[in-house]
């Protein structure tokens, strides 16, 4: 499966949360899709990614669900969980990331 294929996954999961789709609102997903993309390649190999969700205004609880979401689908594929947490980490925020 694609990046492009991954992320389209989680941001179906995002759009479907009730709490978290009001955020998407006039947002143009395929240009978050794309930065999203670009940050989970660089992510998964070991690269500084950034996380555009921080711009959207969510509370912590909110972005760490957001994350999980991306968690959930990169285990759904079988990634190697080393792989997995330098996502979740890039997309967390977390220092050494």
């Amino acid at each position: 499966m694609s990046v492009q294929e991954v992320v389209g996954q989680w941001l179906r999961l995002v759009v479907a949360d009730a709490e978290l789709s009001p955020y998407l609102i006039g947002v143009d997903v395929e240009r978050l899709g794309a930065h999203l993309a670009a940050g989970l390649a660089a992510a998964v190999e070991g690269q500084p990614a950034t996380d555009p969700w921080r711009g959207f205004g969510l509370s912590e609880e909110q972005h760490r669900r957001v994350v999980d979401y991306l968690a959930g689908v990169l285990w759904a594929l079988d990634l190697p969980d080393e792989r997995i947490d330098r996502a979740r980490r890039a997309f967390a925020g977390e220092v050494g990331a």
